[in-house]
């Protein structure tokens, strides 16, 4: 599957990328549940968008305090209500993930998100394309595998996270070709 192409065919994803390319922030993408899930729908024979009430924002700008990231988030939900925006500041994101160092980037961030399938990113670059990040690459994502990064593999307590996600999470009722494995 080309996801340059199914990305860039869709309208309506096309206009939310230029929205967050608008805003101007440093290493910012559109990541993680919001394009997993797009690409999980289009391969279930629905609308990639469908039942995206979140949208996953990430940048990484050490000029850009948490406050302001907040109100970022609060101008994008009230311009542009049909979403629930959600903007993160990679620089404060590390305190997240147990035993984590200080995020280098957006990417590097990414990187260590808990599911293989949830590190993919997406944004436009300067001539209106767009540019993925897939650190583990499309396979887990095209084939419906879930399994953890090699950060969270690598520790415990991320690993307790992990499991603790996967139990929260409703995936298999949504998407029936989902396969959840373990390191």
């Amino acid at each position: 599957m080309d996801l340059h192409k199914l990305f860039e065919s869709d309208p309506e994803l096309m206009r939310l990328l230029r929205i967050i390319a608008e805003l101007g922030l440093q290493d910012c993408w559109l990541a993680a549940g919001t394009l997993r899930n797009y690409v999980w729908n289009v391969l279930s024979d629905r609308p990639g968008l469908e039942d995206a009430s979140d949208l996953d924002v990430v940048f990484y700008d050490q000029a850009v305090s948490y406050e302001d990231t907040l109100a970022l988030q609060a101008d994008l939900n009230h311009r542009y209500p049909t979403y629930q925006w959600e903007v993160k500041n990679q620089v404060y994101m590390h305190s997240h993930s147990p035993n984590t160092q200080p995020y280098q980037s957006a990417t590097d961030a990414i990187s260590k998100y808990p599911e293989r399938c949830t590190a993919i990113a997406a944004r436009l670059n300067e001539q209106g394309h767009i540019d993925l990040f897939l650190p583990y690459g499309a396979a887990d994502i095209e084939q419906f595998i879930v399994q953890p990064t090699p950060h969270f593999v690598a520790d415990p307590e991320r690993m307790t996270v992990y499991r603790k996600r996967m139990a929260k999470k409703d995936w298999a009722d949504k998407w029936e070709k989902l396969r959840v494995e373990e390191m």
